[in-house]
């Protein structure tokens, strides 16, 4: 579904003129179709067809309250990992019981305020995190839910940064150190096992890692079955692929169809966690040239946007496709770094990209940043974050403000002593 095409030469989100909505925005900004994000959740949900499943959207890859609410109202639960993600969550009418708490290092606050409010269950990743939560429940005199996430040290063929699920990584619990949570959380009054769970990276784009996680833990379940456990959930985590560039991911309906022949045999109703494949095309920062600058060795599109505002390109030197917001008259192209004003030099959206000859005031599109690039901004340089705005056909609505400089040091004060 492409809802960004261009009309009489000027780029659109599906109906509305994106060089219309900078001016009455202002650059930087982020843009996201609401049309794309319904047509992906219900491929997934047409892959699913009568299987009974959750779909748990993954909340860090987006969590503008806009995208929360349309996004419940489709039906989807949510995969969090912060208090604040399932604050969010809640205030955008997402059902607790339909949250499942992933994440590494879970506070002990956030677990009593998720115990509190109900959730489906924690994704427990550690021994201590489980000796935690025991104890949590106890006090609150309430059984607590959980699945552990299991490692199945199954290589994603992704950017070793997104990969989650090799014994190296920080995430999960071993095979055997799961058997050994499971039987332990079997013995305990105030632990009431769900689910299983696992999660091999982000950004995959083929099935096979996948299905060969899902055999790995397919044979854990077998065990714990002969021990008397049976988990009602099997959540498969999330991490299909988009398209930045030239990857062939399957689409949501095709990759559920392999997914379902692989768990045809199992008893558990099915979670999947898509956060990137959901919202990674529905989105783009656009952004204005400022300058136009050229040495001996390299011409420079100096923009409004930095790498504070979309940190993928410096981090990962992630591809994202760079598009003039209004097509030059002439096809005139040069070879350009595209940067940011943030004094690093790390801080760029493309390098030794060829682009068409533009001018400073024109606009570009950094295209397939729906997911991480608002949730992963910051402040740094002492810039305020920017606007994001939700389109839906020919309507558009700012989902959130653009940061004043007033935000910026709001939450800071300064001790009477140094008033003098």
């Amino acid at each position: 579904m492409d809802v960004f095409s261009y009309k009489d030469n000027i780029l659109y989100c599906e109906d509305v003129n994106l060089m219309e909505l900078a001016e009455k925005v202002g650059t930087p900004f982020y843009c996201y179709s609401l049309s794309y994000i319904e047509k992906r959740f219900m491929d997934y949900k047409r892959g699913f067809g009568d299987s009974t499943h959750l779909i748990c959207y993954a909340v860090k890859a987006n969590s503008n309250l806009s995208v929360l609410k349309f996004l419940a109202t489709l039906g989807a639960g949510a995969d969090i990992v912060s208090g604040g993600e399932l604050f969010r969550c809640l205030k955008a009418g997402i059902s607790p019981s339909r949250i499942v708490y992933s994440g590494v290092g879970k506070t002990k606050e956030e677990i009593v305020y998720a115990l509190k409010e109900g959730i489906l269950m924690f994704n427990v990743e550690s021994l201590e995190e489980l000796s935690l939560i025991s104890k949590i429940s106890r006090e609150l005199g309430k059984k607590a839910p959980v699945s552990f996430r299991v490692n199945p040290d199954v290589d994603p063929k992704t950017h070793p940064y997104i990969s989650t699920g090799l014994k190296k990584n920080k995430f999960g619990l071993s095979i055997q150190q799961a058997m050994e949570a499971y039987e332990r959380a079997s013995y305990d009054d105030f632990i009431e096992i769900k689910g299983i769970d696992c999660h091999i990276g982000s950004q995959i784009t083929e099935v096979g890692p996948f299905l060969d996680a899902i055999g790995r833990v397919k044979e854990l379940l077998k065990r714990l079955k002969k021990k008397g456990i049976v988990p009602q959930y099997f959540d498969i985590g999330g991490g299909l692929g988009i398209t930045y560039k030239n990857e062939n991911p399957p689409t949501p309906f095709e990759f559920i169809q392999e997914i379902l022949k692989e768990v045809k045999d199992i008893e558990q109703t099915i979670i999947i966690e898509p956060g990137r494949s959901l919202v990674g095309n529905s989105g783009v920062l656009l952004t204005k040239i400022l300058y136009f600058k050229e040495n001996s060795q390299k011409a420079f599109y100096i923009v409004d946007a930095g790498m504070n505002d979309l940190g993928r390109p410096s981090l990962y030197d992630a591809y994202h496709e760079i598009l003039p917001v209004q097509r030059p008259k002439d096809d005139i192209r040069i070879k350009v770094d595209v940067v940011g004003p943030i004094c690093e030099t790390g801080d760029f959206l493309a390098r030794e990209r060829e682009l068409p000859r533009l001018y400073s005031g024109d606009l570009l599109a950094v295209m397939n940043s729906g997911a991480y690039g608002f949730t992963m901004s910051s402040n740094y340089n002492s810039r305020p974050r920017v606007p994001e705005v939700v389109v839906k056909g020919d309507r558009f609505f700012i989902a959130r403000r653009r940061e004043t400089f007033e935000d910026l040091v709001a939450p800071e004060d300064i001790p009477q002593w140094m008033e003098g």
